[in-house]
């Protein structure tokens, strides 16, 4: 993918449980906001693309934004909402489309657990029944043989979540701002072992935006361009153990986030080697040692030397989940992919505060991954 489409604009609102606003209210403001950082006005947006799981459709805030008649798509795609918004706008604006796209993702959800309807999601009725649809279930099942197989320590489980409690503390924007020793997180509740209470992310609200434009007339508006090198999203293939799997195949396949990785690398004509700041799912903080390897950022086995060495600290070689992730943020579905992407042009343009990295940042990797098995980078 040649670099033709750039992200001009970027904003994100502060995420957790809004008290005294509505998630749709918050979500016109990180439109306005990412408008305003790309120097545009809503008039002039000639596409825009949104989701969100559960705070209603995205199309709707044209009601507050302006009824322009702007072509304006609804996605839903898991965990991958943003990203996969992201990816619609990209092909909008690459085709010559629209000059001008805007991307919102926004989400509210109750305390708990994510609910889903089985037979909705093409699983069996004993999949509810014995506690499988809860995801953390499932989490736990796939850190603890992770772990085994590759003879990795569970003490990296709390280290990761420190950092990301860290970092979060470090981000007007987080949820979490209180930073956690591995002491206090080994000292959680034991959710779903090896999963304690802290090592796993919280359904919350949040919003965020980006403002795209086309290569030519980026310059018009920002000095400080991110260009979008290559996106991609793929669906698990046979053989994968997927969040929602009703079973676990004999001949063990590669991770949809493998096959996410691998396209997104070349479209962009780089390879992991060249990644200078990732921001991976981790829904909990297993998730975060999986895919540093499923995203080519290390190979199975070696997350030990790769995070006891610091090298995904914000001062190491390949600082990782720099805002916090989804354990300082929490996860609202609509607006989470998007907020590592705010995160990433943040870095990029080196204004992400006290949590800037200490090298000079110029690419990125984001990562998403969730329900029913699918990844995008």
């Amino acid at each position: 993918m040649s670099p033709g489409v750039a992200i001009i604009g970027a904003a994100c609102r502060p995420f957790g449980r809004y008290q005294d606003s509505s998630v749709r209210q918050e979500a016109v403001r990180a439109v306005r906001a990412a408008l305003a950082d790309a120097q545009l006005t809503w008039p002039q947006v000639q596409y825009a693309v949104g989701g969100s799981m559960s705070a209603g459709s995205a199309d709707t805030l044209v009601t507050e934004l302006g009824l322009t008649g702007v072509p304006f798509v609804n996605v839903f795609n898991g965990c991958a909402t943003g990203s996969s918004s992201l990816i619609s706008a990209v092909h909008a604006v690459a085709a010559g489309a629209a000059d001008y796209a805007v991307v919102v993702g926004f989400d509210s959800h109750p305390r708990g657990a994510f609910t889903i309807d089985p037979a909705a999601m093409g699983l069996p009725g004993w999949y509810g029944a014995t506690g499988m649809a809860v995801t953390s279930q499932f989490f736990a099942l796939k850190i603890q043989r992770y772990l085994h197989e590759h003879k990795l320590p569970q003490r990296l489980l709390a280290q990761v979540a420190a950092k990301a409690f860290r970092n979060g503390a470090l981000n007007p924007n987080a949820w979490r701002r209180k930073p956690l020793s591995e002491a206090d997180i080994d000292a959680s509740m034991m959710l779903s072992d090896p999963l304690r209470q802290f090592m796993l992310c919280s359904p919350g609200d949040g919003a965020t935006a980006l403002v795209l434009a086309n290569a030519k007339l980026a310059d018009r508006h920002t000095a400080e361009p991110v260009w979008v090198a290559g996106a991609a999203v793929r669906t698990r293939r046979p053989g994968s153990f997927e969040v929602l799997s009703p079973s676990l195949s004999i001949d063990q396949g590669v991770s949809p986030t493998v096959d996410a990785a691998v396209a997104a690398y070349e479209l962009a004509g780089i390879g992991p080697a060249d990644i200078d700041i990732a921001q991976l799912q981790d829904t909990d903080s297993g998730a975060e040692i999986i895919h540093l390897a499923e995203t080519g950022l290390c190979e199975h086995g070696t997350q030990t030397q790769l995070i006891d060495s610091g090298a995904t600290e914000l001062d190491g070689r390949l600082p990782v989940n720099t805002d916090g992730g989804c354990l300082a943020n929490g996860e609202p579905i609509g607006a989470s992919g998007l907020r590592q992407i705010h995160e990433s042009v943040l870095q990029l343009r080196g204004r992400a505060g006290e949590r800037q990295v200490a090298k000079t940042a110029r690419t990125a990797l984001c990562h998403v991954y969730g329900a029913p098995g699918l990844s995008a980078c």
